[in-house]
Formats: structure tokens, sequence, C-alpha cells
């Protein structure tokens, strides 16, 4: 197989080239460089590493224990990744099971009666069963739990996948922008950004700085398999930027967040699901879509203070606020 380079693997894979720069910065993979050719290359090794990694990923295996699989010394380090997989499976499986039982008897007792029949179901469900005796994983130890009351709970703890989403209002900001059109714009969109907030010491000026960045426009938008990145620093009003970047007015508004580590972001589908199924709060999407990613921002926490202090490499780093729009329901 010939070599490939970061826009191929990154079609044919699936993987943003941002996942695929994670990867290389982990040790999970690595590139070469080719002397009659710019860009870094994957040969046939790292595509078909990586290939095992996007199966495990898709198995829901943590980057961290993915790692332990594929440098394990011993097959049986990678069993017990597997092994400890299973038993986490199985806890959310039991939970699903109570959790569709306890449904469809409510269900059942409520069909062909009134909503106040059903919540009078629902209040009663719990006491009207005798106490059940269930061991769910959680933290690493297990816990017996007396009661289906009880066992609810814990089970919606542990399948909830958009557990701790927050509602938070960000206000207007003035914003110096960045805009990258290429086949790696995030490799190049914040260097002068970098730039700017290092000689302009904006973190001494403006020590909340916030830094936001989106799709502008998302992967697949453009039909030659280039895509965009804009970036956005918070500036006091009265700053001027230097070229490329560029002053502009962020409105601000309502919106979901959920807190992410680098690189969940398959988390949005989360997030999204949180937003469209919420009984109090809707998305709130931009007319202009997949253009900017309907409005959703991906604010990067601590950005601006590490990059201030030249980013360290035990600098504070990695985590992310996945930011969706959203507005409240109009009551019916």
């Amino acid at each position: 197989m010939k070599d490939m380079t970061v826009s191929e693997v990154s079609k044919a894979l699936g993987i943003s080239t941002r996942m695929l720069r994670y990867y290389e910065k982990e040790g999970l993979i690595s590139t070469k460089r080719r002397e009659d050719y710019a860009y870094r290359m994957y040969d046939e090794v790292a595509v078909r590493r990586l290939w095992q990694i996007v199966i495990l990923r898709k198995l829901r295996i943590p980057l961290k224990e993915i790692g332990i699989i594929l440098n394990a010394s011993d097959i049986s380090e990678a069993v017990r990744v597997l092994l400890d997989k299973i038993a986490e499976i199985d806890g959310e499986i039991e939970s699903l099971g109570v959790i569709r039982d306890v449904l469809s008897e409510v269900a059942d007792m409520s069909r062909g009666g009134s909503l106040r029949l059903l919540e009078n179901k629902l209040m009663s469900v719990s006491e009207s069963l005798p106490p059940l005796k269930n061991v769910l994983k959680e933290n690493g130890a297990m816990s017996e739990l007396n009661n289906k009351e009880e066992l609810l709970d814990k089970a919606n703890e542990k399948i909830n996948k958009a557990e701790g989403v927050r509602i938070i209002h960000i206000p207007p900001y003035t914003v110096a922008s960045n805009h990258v059109i290429g086949v790696e714009p995030e490799a190049e969109v914040d260097k002068p950004v970098e730039k700017f907030i290092r000689e302009s010491r904006l973190y001494e000026i403006k020590p909340d700085a916030r830094y936001f960045g989106f799709n502008h426009p998302n992967p697949g938008v453009l039909e030659n398999g280039q895509h965009g990145y804009e970036v956005w620093v918070t500036i006091p009003d009265n700053m001027e930027v230097p070229e490329p970047l560029v002053k502009k007015k962020f409105e601000g508004g309502l919106y979901a967040a959920l807190t992410i580590r680098f690189p969940d972001f398959y988390r949005w589908n989360d997030l999204a699901k949180w937003a469209s199924e919420n009984n109090e709060y809707e998305p709130n999407y931009s007319e202009l879509g997949d253009e900017i990613m309907g409005g959703s921002l991906e604010e990067h926490l601590n950005w601006v203070y590490t990059v201030h202090m030249g980013c360290p490499e035990n600098g504070i780093d990695g985590q992310l606020d996945l930011l969706l729009p959203i507005k409240k329901k109009e009551k019916k």
C-alpha cells in the first residue's frame, strides 16, 4: 500500500486531522516526512494501527486503555483491559434492563387512564414493589443497592452520557478573529492569535479573556476536501488587532455547555441529543447551518493563560466546553 497524506487518511477513516495530530502527540501512531513531499505521510503500519484505534474507540475503549492494548508487551495486559470493559458494559446492561422493566410496568398500569393516573402510578411504583438487592460497579467498587428507586437513580447516572450539561449565558464580546481554510486549518489558525496574545500581553490587560473556535465551514461542505476553522479571543472593546486578525462583535446568548477532555469531540452527539430531547430547552441553531456548526462553539478553557505563560509542558491543557445554542421552549 502506498503512503497516504493526512487528508487522505482523514477522508478514508473518517477521522479529523485534529484527532490524527492528537493521536501522534499521545504516541499512539507515528508519521514520516518524505524528502520529495512537504506533508507528513502515513505508511501501511500507521494506517493499520489507526484502523485498530477507530475500531477500539467504537467499542468505547478510552484512549489511555487503547494505548495499553496497542503497546502491551504481554497479551494479558490487553485482555485485562477488555475484561474490565466487559464488566462495565454488564453493569450498564443490568441498569438498562431495570429501567425498561419499570417503564413497561408503569405503561401497562397506566394504559387507558388519565395523566393524573399516570402521575399516581409513577409516585407509587417503588413503594408497591419489594426491595431489590442488586450490585452495580461504581468507581471501581461494588455498591449494593437496597431498592428499585435507588437502583434507578444510579442507573440513570451511569447511562446518561450528557450528565453534567450546564445552562449558561454568554455575554456579548468584542473578539479578535482568525479564519483559515485548507487541508489542516486547525494546525495554522492558532499561530497568529498566539503571537498577538503574547505581544499584546492580553492576559495582563484582560485576565478573563476567553478563547472560542468552530468549524467554518464544516468538513464536507467544501467539495475539494478542505474545510475551515475560525477562532475568537475576547478583547477589550477599544483594542486594535493586527492583520491577519479581524475585529468582530459576538452577540453572545444562551448555551448548553458540556465539558470534555480533548479529544472527545464525539460527545457533540450526546449534547445534541440532550438538547433535542430536553423538556425545557430546544436547539437554537443559526440559520447558516453547517456553514458555522449551527452557531455551536468550542471554548478552549485556560487557553489564553496557557499561551501567556508560554505553553509550558506542565501547563493547564486539554479541557474544552462544547457550547450548543439553545432557547426556552414556548409553553403550549
